[in-house]
């Protein structure tokens, strides 16, 4: 069950009696609500009262206000102030450019403004190829939301999407050492949200797309990347898809299974249980049989969809029909990306020995986690207080890393599973086990690892396409320099 966390986490600024008692009966009080106490600082001492800041996790807002309330009716207390410490990181945004050079006297401001910016103009006006070298373009990406699909939250539109944004940004940032900035557009015609990704695309060496609610997403990233020469990424399409293949390669390790023998189930076909079917494919598992809110999804159903159509085209071999309880029965592997408490530990028990389930609907798991343990071997979810956590951050920092330094114009399956694998690989033998098959987002070995596995994809796709053309296998002039 959820337990208090960070997420939640408030300080409490109180006004307590200077006895012997104080700090005890402030921590106990919280304790009985309970709240989890992270840090008590003594702020201020007088003869007749103390000041004591008290830092304490809770498990929503509303619990955090009964911690309040309970600690206000202590005798003698008084509640000065509660600060929510979620709202002050974000408190004026989380993110702010800072220039990469010098600007100290006139000679600087002369080379990197006028007059001698006009130089670099019009070396990039004769070769565009140049805006790579020479400018932001070579290391920046942008990060593009309608607002129409955010987090669990659904369509809540591009203000409120800006937080999450911000927060892809800062991520790009510390983990790979790429700009990023949000784009949070005010449409959500799928026209119009292409034609504007089009227009700013020359400021940016690549195009993440973020939180846009499918099935608009699948066209709107199709058609980008027929029209941009840049990569575009839909992480809740690709990056979920490259962690769930990482780990599932790594769970199947430890249970000692070929994925070739495997039945796996796929709950949810939106954008990320569509993207984890499509890359499940080119490892060929034995059967892959996808569930939506209308049950198994199979050829007979006459779904309008297109993307639905396709996914019952190429799964469910024996044609079988049902709700999501049929599909697991005699399933190796769940996979979750749907909603809340589909499924339940009779469900569990009904696969096959040393099951596999990844339950990463997010705050909430199709299944608890600890029912699930009572019958599969291995358990995932998208949560950061449980063992193996699926979190896209071990995929799309170094994705972009990797695609930025190869200077790639396209993403492609080879580059994606080259991740995934890179993702998996960095948990080696010696520490793999149930509890342990995918690496914290912390470690520092990640996005490295993925980043060069990508980019030596990508230039090996840039050489099999400049050989086909009979030209020089060199991507680009060998004056540019890629390290950063």
């Amino acid at each position: 069950m959820p337990v208090p966390g960070p997420g939640y986490s408030i300080t409490v600024r109180v006004e307590a009696p200077p006895s012997t008692t104080a700090a005890g009966d402030l921590t106990s009080a919280i304790g009985r609500a309970g709240g989890v106490i992270t840090a008590f600082d003594v702020v201020e001492s007088h003869a007749d009262r103390i000041v004591v800041d008290i830092t304490c996790n809770a498990l929503s807002a509303d619990h955090a206000g009964e911690v309040t309330e309970t600690i206000e009716a202590l005798p003698g207390v008084r509640v000065r102030k509660v600060s929510d410490r979620t709202f002050l990181v974000h408190l004026g945004g989380k993110i702010e450019v800072n220039s990469r050079v010098a600007l100290a006297n006139r000679d600087d401001l002369s080379r990197a403004y006028t007059p001698g910016v006009a130089r670099v103009c019009t070396a990039i006006a004769e070769n565009p190829d140049d805006a790579r070298r020479l400018t932001v373009k070579r290391n920046t990406v942008a990060v593009v939301t309608d607002g129409s699909a955010v987090l669990g939250l659904g369509n809540i539109g591009p203000e409120a999407a800006l937080p999450v944004m911000e927060g892809k940004a800062a991520l790009f940032k510390k983990f790979a050492g790429v700009n990023a900035w949000p784009v949070c557009l005010d449409t959500q015609d799928t026209e119009e949200i292409i034609r504007a990704v089009e227009l700013i695309a020359p400021v940016y060496g690549g195009i993440n797309l973020e939180d846009i609610a499918a099935p608009r997403c699948f066209e709107i990233e199709a058609r980008l990347r027929e029209k941009l020469n840049i990569p575009v990424f839909h992480d809740d399409q690709h990056g979920t898809a490259i962690v769930v293949l990482g780990a599932l390669r790594n769970a199947l390790r430890v249970v000692e299974k070929d994925i070739t023998d495997c039945r796996i189930v796929v709950c949810g076909v939106g954008a990320a249980g569509s993207a984890i079917i499509r890359l499940l494919q080119n490892k060929k598992p034995a059967d892959i049989i996808a569930v939506d809110i209308n049950g198994i999804v199979h050829t007979g159903r006459g779904d309008a969809d297109e993307n639905l159509r396709n996914i019952a085209g190429g799964t469910n071999n024996e044609g079988r029909t049902g709700t999501v309880s049929d599909a697991v029965r005699e399933a190796d592997v769940f996979i979750g990306v749907s909603a809340p408490n589909l499924l339940s530990a009779d469900d569990v028990a009904s696969m096959n020995s040393d099951a596999i389930v990844f339950a990463l609907a997010n705050p909430d798991p199709e299944i608890d986690p600890l029912e699930a343990q009572q019958h599969a071997t291995i358990v995932a979810t998208g949560r950061s207080d449980y063992p193996n956590q699926i979190n896209n951050v071990l995929a799309f920092p170094g994705v972009f890393r990797g695609l930025l330094d190869a200077h790639a114009h396209e993403i492609t399956d080879d580059m994606m599973l080259a991740a995934s694998n890179a993702i998996a690989d960095v948990v080696d033998g010696e520490r793999l086990n149930a509890s342990f098959i995918v690496p914290s987002v912390f470690d520092s070995a990640v996005a490295p690892a993925v980043a060069e596995a990508v980019k030596k994809a990508a230039l090996a796709s840039k050489s099999e396409k400049v050989a086909s053309r009979g030209g020089s296998s060199m991507p680009w002039s060998m004056a540019e320099d890629l390290d950063f």
